[in-house]
Order: C-alpha cells, then structure tokens, then sequence
C-alpha cells in the first residue's frame, strides 16, 4: 500500500492504524452485520458508539460533569453563528448584547464578522497590522460582555495563545478546531470550546462542542431549532440524524490516542516533532518561518523562502510543491489567502514524515 505524507491543513492525516480498523469494520461493525453508515442513529447498535466516543473524549480532556458536549454538523464556521444567538442574541425588539472578541487571525475575523448580525461586536485586539504574526496582548472583558471570543490556534498563519486571557465572571468561547487534544487544556477555564472534526479527531463532517450548562437555554424564542444548543442537548446530539459514520471516526481517533498514551504524551511528541522543525527553519539559509517566535504554533507552520523578489520567490515555491510531491510529501501549499508555504503536524503525524520533510529541503535548491 503506497501511503505519503498529508502535510494538509484540513481535512488532514489520520492514524494509519484507525483507518484500518475503519476498513475491517467497513461492511461489519461490532459484529452487528451492517456499517455504521448504514445504521439508524436511533437503533441499539449505534447507542454504545456515540455514547463511547463521549465517553472517551470527557477522559482525555479532563471535562468537568456540568459541560454538555455535542456533536453536531456545519463545521466550526456555524459555530460562528451559534455561539452569538445561544448566548447573547436579543428577543425580537430586545436591545443587542455586546459580545467581545480577539483578532488573530482570519477565522478569527470571520467569527467576529458573522457574530456581528447577532451581536455588537467589540474586537479588543487585534494583530491584523502584524500580518496576524503574533498574538496580542488581551485586555479584561467588560462587566457586561456576553462573552471574550478567540481562536486558541491560528490555522492559517500558524500561531497560537500560550496564556489564556483572563475573563473573570464573563464566558471564555474558543475555536479549538487546529488544536485541540494537542495539549492538554483545562477545560474549566471556558464557557464553550468548539471544533471541526478535520484536523484532529476525525474526517469533515461531524463538529464537537463542550458547552457549561449554565449557558444552554439563554436562544431567543426566534432561533432555528437546528441552531439551539438546548435542543440538541436535551436530544442527546440526536435531535436529527448526526454524523454518525463520523461520531464512529471519533471515536476510533480518540481510541488510538488513549492507547498512544493520551494528551500528555501525544502533546509531548508535538512539541518534539514542532521542535524539530523550526529549529532547522531558524537554522536554514534557503527558508524561514513566519509566525513570531514565542507565538509559533504546534500544529501549522507557515514558511516562505529566504527571496525578497516576489517573482522568484514565487517560481521557488511553486517548483519546491511540484518536488515535494514528487517525494510523497503533499500538501504543504500555504492557504489561497495568503500564500507560501505550510506543514501542518496534528497528532496523527509522525516524526518520521517531519524528518522526511527536513532531508528533502535539505537537498533542495534554490536555482
């Protein structure tokens, strides 16, 4: 079997070994006869999965008894819009809410953008004038923000919050898409945390959000079923048909993880392998990496060639995608926004395919 290395940002690599247990089970899962695709979300074969895969994700993230955790659909990007109408969203003729966000980068200003319909939005910060290089400083919430907002792991330009901000009695939401079980994190220290399966849990399509109960219940009576947290949780995530062959994908991730060890030990590979990585950047004379140092990302690290000129810089990039690939290294164009170069290392990432990457830049020219 020809398997590369996927440098890819989303929908990334997966562990090998979970995706061929995924194979085994493809026509017969858990003895039952059937897929999980193609079993009733209601039925009592598909119960002990999504039960399982809650099960297993409360364990590895520490999640404290009075958080909710959903898998719903439509990706972080609906999230943009959920948390704002769950949270803060006024009855019809009510006055608006004022919610607070950091701007870190470009998920970040488009939660803050689609949060705006709902809510008044204050971004407090932002490091757009540092081409989103950096993470900058936060500053206490006001009393009557609804909720401090920020993107715990910049996908797009590579960086990522070390300190959390401090929120007091205000709701600490974050987009934990890229980051999340990469580190451990303590989840008490939040309101809702919400993340797209794609990157570290699982394949596109299923969305896991852990929200403290005392924030489901606030929707104004105008909100679409679909987007209320309190519906969902009252129906267990099975208010409609879910996701279920991703729940399942979950789940199995989320196995391989706690047999690797769990967060702290797979946190501590990221570290290595992320280590190793930029050292060879800050060392080389042909590359260079673009996130600020004490902000640099565990997960996506974005890098450009050492040439001012644009065109050449260009040319260098676009011949370094087509050897890559050549080698089996793929996916590692930076974002269409932005350009440049990006490898993306989630927990499913070897060392070995981080060290394959560094021999082959290593043997690369510039002309």
């Amino acid at each position: 079997m020809k398997r590369v290395y996927n440098f890819s940002p989303g929908p990334s690599t997966l562990p090998l070994p979970v995706l061929e247990r995924a194979a085994r089970e493809m026509g017969d899962a858990y003895g039952t006869g059937q897929s999980v695709m193609e079993m009733s979300h209601r039925s009592k074969d598909f119960t002990p999965i999504i039960e399982n895969t809650e099960q297993l994700l409360r364990e590895l993230m520490g999640i404290p008894p009075r958080y909710k955790v959903l898998f719903l659909q439509g990706g972080a990007s609906l999230q943009f819009a959920m948390i704002p109408l769950n949270i803060a969203a006024a009855e019809a003729g009510g006055a608006r809410k004022k919610a607070a966000y950091i701007e870190t980068g470009i998920w970040a200003k488009k939660a803050a953008e689609e949060a705006a319909k709902y809510v008044d939005v204050a971004v407090r910060a932002s490091s757009a004038d540092k081409r989103y290089a950096c993470i900058p400083p936060a500053p206490a919430p006001d009393a009557d923000d609804a909720y401090y907002h920020i993107t715990l792991n910049n996908t797009i330009v590579g960086t990522k919050w070390g300190a959390l901000p401090e929120t007091g009695r205000v709701p600490l939401a974050a987009d934990a898409s890229s980051c999340i079980l990469s580190e451990p994190l303590d989840v008490s220290r939040f309101g809702i945390i919400y993340a797209g399966a794609q990157k570290n849990l699982g394949p596109a399509g299923a969305t896991v959000v852990i929200i403290r109960e005392d924030l489901i219940g606030r929707a104004p009576s105008w909100t679409p079923a679909m987007l209320r947290y309190d519906i969902h949780a009252e129906e267990g995530s099975l208010y409609n048909t879910p996701p279920c062959y991703g729940i399942y994908m979950i789940g199995l991730v989320l196995e391989w993880l706690k047999d690797s060890g769990g967060v702290t030990a797979i946190a501590r590979m990221n570290r290595e392998k992320a280590g190793l990585f930029y050292g060879y950047l800050d060392s080389s004379r042909l590359f260079r990496p673009l996130a600020e140092k004490p902000f640099r990302s565990l997960m996506n690290i974005p890098f450009a060639p050492r040439e001012e000129d644009p065109a050449r810089r260009g040319a260098l990039e676009e011949r370094f995608l087509k050897e890559a690939a050549a080698q089996g290294l793929v996916n590692l164009a930076g974002h269409r926004l932005v350009g440049g170069l990006r490898a993306s290392f989630y927990n499913a990432m070897p060392k070995a395919g981080v060290e394959a990457l560094i021999r082959f830049m290593d043997t690369f020219k510039a002309f």
